[in-house]
């Protein structure tokens, strides 16, 4: 029996060095990324429901960007607050400006994906940038860096939505490493040529990609995914390519209680169901090595079968896992989250195994 465990154990090892080095090396050991401006027409898209504080505070932040050709087209998603306010005086103060006021409606009650067609639709610019109202950029550089990525085939732009550093906060460093770890996995598979997700924080693409697939129709039903269920349909090795120069980057300020963040990654989660088959499968296969690896471990060592072997085995997958994730960390511009993989790791996984059986039993709540 123990050696029969051994076996899987090296097939467990293998697969994860597998991801680490022939799929998440691809954007780890990458060239750094460079910038050239193509001043192509660009609409910024920012839809908020009940946000007045965070877009008091960074819609200025793109309205200053450092670009020749673009608008901002601001959705109100029926606000009980005062976003609305807030919009109409920016409507007012920037002529570049064009605001979309979203009433509530019985068929699409809550649903982002219906504000979001809406303001797509009252755009004038051929190429989309989205971020959400809890974000800003990471410069006046955000539009050229990201637009700089377009070519004549790719139509499809992903980039990195981090979050703010916290000092002396584990919980800031597992939020962030976790946010790492999902940028380091949909870049990867993106320069693979299997592209399977985005973040709405910060994702671009040509309006005819919307259009081509009519829009979120194929899954309206479904309250979260306006990103990563759009791209999961939409994206594919022609048409898809990244950004993650510093300048491309934008920010948000993370959750202050795990409990919130835990809230948070439900949805996530939950959205991944819908996925193509095949990206289900390539998720649930790495998640799920990872944590048979830990499982395994510990189960051999406690019996101390061929402990040797299996220490060595220990040893090169973490080594090759932690160089892969701090490159990828270095390029993501988190390198303080380095040191802390092997711990950080750990609650990472068991935190997902807890949000998939929590899903099991209740639904999680989405837009606002």
């Amino acid at each position: 029996m123990l050696i029969l465990l051994l076996y899987f154990f090296i097939a467990v090892v293998f697969i994860q060095i597998f991801y680490y080095l022939g799929i998440f090396g691809k954007f780890a050991f990458g060239k750094p990324q460079t910038i050239t401006p193509k001043k192509l027409p660009v609409s910024v898209i920012v839809c908020a429901k009940n946000e007045q504080e965070n877009v008091k505070k960074y819609i200025p932040l793109l309205a200053e960007q450092n670009y020749p050709d673009f608008e901002i087209v601001l959705i109100d998603d029926a606000s009980s607050d005062e976003t609305l306010e807030v919009f109409e005086e920016f409507e007012e103060k920037y002529s570049n400006i064009r605001l979309v006021k979203v009433k509530n409606n019985e068929a699409f009650w809550g649903n982002k994906k219906y504000a979001l067609t809406l303001g797509i639709k009252a755009s004038t610019k051929d190429y989309l940038l989205f971020t959400d109202a809890d974000c800003y950029p990471n410069s006046k550089e955000w539009i050229t860096a990201m637009t700089s990525q377009f070519t004549l085939n790719k139509t499809i732009v992903l980039g990195y939505g981090g979050y703010e550093k916290i000092e002396r906060s584990l919980l800031n460093k597992i939020i962030r490493f976790e946010t790492v770890l999902t940028a380091m996995q949909y870049f990867s598979w993106a320069k693979t040529g299997l592209p399977y997700m985005g973040v709405g924080r910060n994702l671009a693409y040509k309006k005819e990609e919307f259009f081509n697939v009519n829009g979120f129709i194929d899954h309206i039903q479904i309250r979260s995914g306006d990103d990563d269920l759009f791209v999961n349909q939409a994206a594919n090795k022609a048409n898809t390519t990244i950004a993650y120069s510093p300048e491309s980057f934008t920010y948000s300020k993370p959750k202050e209680t795990y409990r919130e963040w835990f809230t948070q990654k439900r949805r996530h989660v939950a959205t991944a169901n819908y996925y193509k088959f095949f990206d289900k499968i390539q998720l649930g296969l790495f998640y799920s090595s990872q944590l048979l690896f830990f499982l395994l471990v510990i189960l051999l060592l406690a019996f101390q079968f061929q402990w040797i072997a299996v220490l060595a085995l220990l040893a090169t997958r973490y080594t090759i896992a932690w160089i892969v994730i701090g490159f990828s960390a270095g390029k993501l511009k988190e390198n303080d989250l380095k040191i802390w993989f092997p711990v950080i790791e750990i609650v990472v996984i068991f935190t997902q195994i807890n949000i998939f059986i929590t899903n099991i039993f209740s639904k999680p709540v989405n837009w606002k």
